[in-house]
This record gives C-alpha cells, sequence and structure tokens, in this order.
C-alpha cells in the first residue's frame, strides 16, 4: 500500500472503494501537482479590442466575454467557436457584463466606459432586445448580481455612487455616494469594485480610491434623510496601510467561506476574514483618523494590536483596473493577472506563489474559474481569452522569475517616463472632472502602438485551434516580436533625445528650464 497522504494513496483508496470519485477529483484539484500541470487549452479569437471581462454561465457551459470593441461574443468554449455575438449599444468600451441567474442565460447586464448600464435580452430566435437604465459622466466599472435572483443587481462607478437596479420594473435606484473617511470633507471617491457575500446576499463590500475595503448591509443603506452617504457596518485595511491615502483597490472577490481577497495597486493582495474587521477589534472611523476606543490613543500608536491578514506578493497591478479570484474546488488557491503579463497562482494557507504562466502579451486583468470544472479563464490587453486546464504544461515549475521581474521592470520604467514627460493629471482618467484617478485603464491606452487587433489576425490565419503545445510556440515568437519592438522603441527614443538637443539650442526657453 503507498505511503499515507501521498497521490498514489489517494488513487489506491479510490480503485478499492474507500474513496469516492468526486472526493478523489476534488482533492487532486486542491494539489499542487494539479496546479503545475495547468497549461493552456484554448485560444478564443473573435474580438477586436481588449477583453475587459470573462464569465461563465451558472452550468459552465457558455462564457461570455466583453470588451474595446463594445460587443458581447457568448462562447461554446469547449469547441473554442463563438456560439453568437452582437453589439451592445455602448458608445465606448464594454467594462463588465454578467449573466443573469435562473434566465435561461438569455438575460444579460453590461456595464460600460461611456457611464451607462444596460440589460440585453436575448428573444428566442430573434432580435437582441436593448434597455438602457442609467448614464452617467463616469465609468461605471463594475456590476454584482444578486445570488439567486434574476432580477436584481447593483454597479458601482468612478462617480463614487452605487446603483440598485430592479428588472421586473426596469427601475434604477441610486443607494448613495461613497465618501473619504475624512468626516471634515466630502469628498467622494471612485469606485473599482464591488462584490457580494455569496452566504448573505444582504452584504455587499465597496472599494476604490483608498485603502478601505467597506462591508455594507443593504438593509441599512437605501437613501435616507439622515446622511448622503452609505453607512458601512465593517471596515477592513492591513494595518500598515491605515490612514496612510495612498492606494487603491482594483479587485474584490468573496469565497463560500465569508473570506473576501482584495488587491491593492500598490501592495499586495490581502484575504480579510472577520476578525480582521476594524470595528471588530474596536476600531472605530472618526473625524481624521481610525482611534483605538478602548485606549483613546491615535491609530499609529495602536495599530500593531491589529491581526495582520494572509498576504499574497509578487505580482503587479499599477497600470489597469484588475480583478482578482479564487481557485480550485474548495476555494484552496488564489489567482491574479499582472501587468507583466502572467497569471499568479498562490496557495491560499500560507500565501505561498506556486505557479507563474505566460498569459498575455501585456497584461492580464482578469482570471475567472469554472463553476464546477478544473478550467479557468483569463483575458487582458489581448484580443484572445485564454482557456486553461489541467495536463498541458510540459514544465510544471515556475516561470523564470527573473525573465518576469525584468519585463515588469521595463514597463514600470516606461510607465514612469509617461508621467515624467507628461504631468497632465488628466492623462489617466476618463473624467475631465476628476484628477484623482491614477489607474492607466486598459480603455484609454488600447489599441497601443502596433495594434493588437493586426497581430491577432495573423494568429488566425492559421484557422487552427492552439493547443498547449503550440501556445508555448506562439508565447515564444510574440517575445521575440516584442523584443524587436522594444528596440524599434530604443531607436525611436535616441531620435527623440537628439531633437530635443536640437530644441534646447534654438529655444532660449528649453534653455532656462
Amino acid at each position: 500500500m503507498p505511503a499515507e497522504g501521498t497521490r498514489m494513496a489517494g488513487l489506491w483508496e479510490r480503485e478499492v472503494g474507500r474513496l469516492r470519485p468526486k472526493r478523489f477529483a476534488n482533492a487532486f484539484m486542491a494539489s499542487r501537482d494539479f496546479v503545475q500541470s495547468l497549461g493552456i487549452q484554448k485560444r478564443l479569437r473573435e474580438h477586436r479590442g481588449c477583453v475587459n471581462t470573462v464569465s461563465f454561465n451558472s452550468s459552465g457551459s457558455l462564457l461570455l466575454s466583453g470588451s474595446d470593441d463594445m460587443t458581447l461574443v457568448l462562447w461554446n468554449w469547449e469547441a473554442g467557436t463563438p456560439a453568437t455575438s452582437f453589439h451592445t449599444g455602448h458608445e465606448n468600451n464594454v467594462l463588465h457584463a454578467q449573466f443573469m441567474p435562473f434566465s435561461g442565460d438569455r438575460s444579460i447586464v453590461t456595464a460600460g466606459a461611456d457611464g451607462e448600464v444596460r440589460h440585453l435580452q436575448m428573444r428566442e430566435g430573434g432580435p437582441v432586445v436593448v434597455d438602457r437604465f442609467v448614464e452617467l459622466e463616469y465609468p461605471v466599472h463594475r456590476l454584482a448580481v444578486e445570488p439567486g435572483s434574476p432580477h436584481t443587481f447593483y454597479s458601482c462607478g468612478g462617480d463614487g455612487s452605487v446603483w440598485h437596479f430592479d428588472l421586473r420594473g426596469k427601475e434604477a435606484t441610486k443607494l448613495f455616494s461613497c465618501a473619504s473617511i475624512n468626516d471634515e470633507t466630502t469628498e467622494i471617491i471612485e469606485l473599482y469594485a464591488i462584490a457580494m457575500d455569496p452566504r448573505n446576499p444582504c452584504y455587499f463590500a465597496l472599494s476604490g480610491s483608498d485603502e478601505y475595503v467597506r462591508l455594507y448591509d443593504r438593509r441599512k443603506n437605501y437613501v435616507n434623510g439622515d446622511s448622503l452617504f452609505g453607512s458601512p457596518v465593517e471596515h477592513f485595511c492591513p494595518p500598515h496601510l491605515i490612514g496612510q491615502n495612498k492606494d487603491g483597490i482594483t479587485g474584490l472577490a468573496f469565497s463560500q467561506a465569508g473570506e473576501m481577497l482584495a488587491s491593492y495597486s500598490y501592495d499586495n493582495i490581502y484575504l480579510f476574514e472577520r476578525e480582521h474587521g476594524l470595528h471588530f477589534n474596536n476600531f472605530k472611523v472618526g473625524e481624521k483618523l481610525l482611534m483605538d476606543e478602548t485606549m483613546g490613543a491615535t491609530l499609529p500608536l495602536s495599530v500593531e494590536k491589529l491581526p495582520v491578514p494572509q498576504t499574497f506578493k509578487g505580482h503587479q497591478n499599477m497600470q489597469t483596473v484588475k480583478g482578482v479570484n479564487f481557485l480550485g474546488p474548495n476555494y484552496d488557491f488564489v489567482a491574479s493577472g499582472s501587468d507583466c503579463g502572467y497569471v499568479f497562482i498562490w496557495r491560499k494557507k500560507g500565501g505561498e506563489l506556486i505557479r507563474v504562466m505566460k498569459g498575455d502579451k501585456r497584461i492580464v486583468n482578469c482570471v475567472e474559474q469554472h463553476p464546477s470544472e478544473s478550467i479557468f479563464a483569463s483575458s487582458g490587453i489581448d484580443t484572445s481569452i485564454k482557456i486553461w486546464g489541467g495536463g498541458g504544461s510540459e514544465d510544471p515549475s515556475i516561470a523564470n522569475f527573473d525573465e518576469v521581474c525584468s519585463v515588469f521592470l521595463l514597463k514600470k520604467l516606461c510607465f514612469l517616463l509617461i508621467v515624467v514627460d507628461d504631468p497632465d493629471p488628466y492623462l489617466f482618467s476618463m473624467s475631465s472632472d476628476s484628477d484623482s484617478s491614477v489607474y492607466m485603464d486598459d480603455y484609454i491606452f488600447a489599441p497601443v502602438s502596433g495594434s493588437s487587433d493586426g497581430e491577432d489576425e495573423d494568429d488566425d490565419s492559421s484557422g487552427e485551434d492552439t493547443s498547449s503545445d503550440e501556445g508555448d510556440e506562439e508565447d515564444t515568437e510574440e517575445m521575440a516580436e516584442g523584443d524587436e519592438s522594444e528596440e524599434e522603441d530604443t531607436e525611436e527614443m535616441a531620435d527623440g533625445d537628439e531633437g530635443e538637443e536640437d530644441d534646447k539650442d534654438g529655444d532660449g526657453d528649453m534653455d532656462d528650464e
């Protein structure tokens, strides 16, 4: 008999009837061996812009995607072909799209960079009926569908507003605007993520352009006469970031156990549980900073008493609005995209980084798990969607991390050069009335020079599905092409430097600077 606790012991127990097949499958999908065997199984190509959102239907038979090209595609992902596609009616990029539950996969809600929230109803054998619910001045970044309800969902956006929608009466209700922690001002924060607790749909979490995750009870936060702003029932924040006002949170995700992931822009990913709540630890929102009610001391003196949440390190999240997600049948892993174009996977318990995989030529923004199988989808700046599954990786080891870091450092340098060369506060924001956004949203920068559309058209010329081995070869070729483009960029920068010298010689103002 094999040694207890090994993979062979599990196989033996399954074969002799001591371990049910489902339990064996779940145990395997929660193992390091399975994660290290992940590889690209399919590449789905139909969009002509960055793919900003991907989500499976409840059965997992269909994959829904939305893009900068303002279209939605419903995929038969197993065959690698689109089942149907249509224009959403949005006048700017589709940022998020979700199936409504118990609707036969014919009811879809979308949010866009044009500030609109839309409902699309696919009639059997007929056209798609589109209803526009709201049209705001700022992008609507994220939607949250109420679990088990085919009628209600929520949205959050760049103007800090939270909306509730009911499809039965085509009603849209603004619940509140999310305010800064500092009570001395009425500054509104931009919102980038909203997520609902699957155990209790009355609770939802919000995050945006500051360091706090706010948890709300929807039964207490409808518009009232006392306050324009919703009142959170709990706040979450890593102790070292409290009161710093130097970071933002772009992604949130709940597990079935009520754990919550938060992806910070200039820091790490954190796993919050109930005991990490600031109010749970007798911290309360004060006038300027959170104060310790029991000691009456200012926060910096007592912050060390707060429990530190589990941390997941290694990825970078500075250039786009990225999500974060759990993976595995029992939510045993944490996954996120990165600015370096890789997918990062950590073990939830302990935060160990166990896999780094090439997922995009530039940036990976979305990672979404299949509802029942050991499959997940990823998307980003590329126009294609990657379907990942077990058994597709020739090398089960972690990717060359030095190479990953080198790619990221080059991108970070380019990012800093952009900021220094053009300090225009509106560079990174769709809204002309706000300079608080620091995110280079992909709907601002796509397509980039050397349009990705052309690259994907070249890839499509083969007319064949890409296996994992072919995918590895394509990635190698793409990296080589990237090196060539970087050399061209270097030459162009050198030409630009010569031009600047000429300007300095002929322009007195430049000499003064």
